[in-house]
């Protein structure tokens, strides 16, 4: 003969589950409290949130290491583990060498650049991204001649550890329709 178990015996185990399943949502609760306060100290490390003027003062920055001439300045910009996708070179660059490089031939045209348009986005205190058209005019170093090359661009910036801005990601492209 089965037995059934009586009906306090279930209210028993009703009673444990329920508080189990209080307790597990406490703690999880508390838990992600103390992850919402673990993300916020590590944010105010990082200092205050980055303005959208600050973000456009970026490319002022970059612009004024091309004015030097020095592709090793330019790429003093870039993060260790930076993409550069540039306008006139088909190649990707994935590190330095490759960004120094790609710097070292279209230095030579001296180029200056002026935003056209900008679109900042401020993903958070450690991460931005400008993104929009620029113009650059440029000098032939073998005839002289001028020219103006209008291109898209996105930056993706990072802030570093030490408070600097570092591109981490570059991509830059001809206008399609000239």
């Amino acid at each position: 003969m089965t037995r059934r178990p009586a009906a306090t015996s279930i209210r028993k185990r009703v009673a444990v589950a329920t508080g189990v399943v209080v307790l597990a949502a406490g703690t999880f609760a508390a838990g992600a409290g103390v992850a919402g306060a673990d993300s916020g100290s590590e944010s105010k490390k990082s200092g205050r949130t980055v303005t959208k003027a600050q973000v456009l003062g970026l490319f002022d920055n970059w612009n004024a290491a091309l004015g030097t001439g020095d592709p090793e300045k330019v790429a003093d910009l870039y993060a260790k583990d930076a993409v550069l996708l540039p306008t006139v070179s088909n190649n990707v660059r994935t590190d330095r060498a490759e960004i120094v490089d790609y710097f070292e031939h279209f230095l030579q045209n001296k180029p200056v650049g002026k935003k056209v348009e900008s679109v900042v986005d401020i993903l958070d205190r450690d991460t931005v991204i400008d993104t929009g058209v620029y113009e650059f005019a440029l000098t032939d170093h073998e005839t002289g001649e001028k020219s103006t090359v209008k291109a898209r661009y996105t930056y993706a910036y990072e802030k570093q550890p030490n408070g600097r801005w570092l591109i981490v990601n570059h991509h830059s492209s001809k206008m399609p329709e000239g």
